[in-house]
């Protein structure tokens, strides 16, 4: 739940940020509601995959369980990699330009 609230709120101010510099013409309106957007929806899936965790260590682990645990954990990560490369436009080992 707490998840879902973060990417909705952050979601929100990024909309708004983007409205107010659209309307300053800012030329990079369109890039920085992106990296907000993007950066408020890794911050909901880390707040997810949280929830996941503690859920399945406070109830009886089962294999099954675990398992499922396990995929969430796979995809989200998958979703959180890929975000992070678009939002900064480069592979992660990939060093900066100076």
């Amino acid at each position: 739940m707490w998840g879902v609230l973060v990417i909705v709120i952050g979601g929100l101010i990024a909309t708004v940020n983007y409205v107010r510099e659209h309307f300053a013409k800012n030329p990079h309106a369109y890039e920085n509601l992106r990296s907000s957007l993007g950066k408020a929806i890794l911050l909901g899936l880390e707040f997810l995959v949280a929830g996941d965790i503690i859920g399945t260590v406070a109830v009886e682990p089962t294999f099954i369980s675990l398992g499922v645990l396990a995929l969430i954990v796979i995809i989200r990560t998958f979703l959180s990699f890929s975000l992070e490369v678009e939002i900064e436009g480069r592979w992660p080992w990939s060093r900066k330009a100076d």
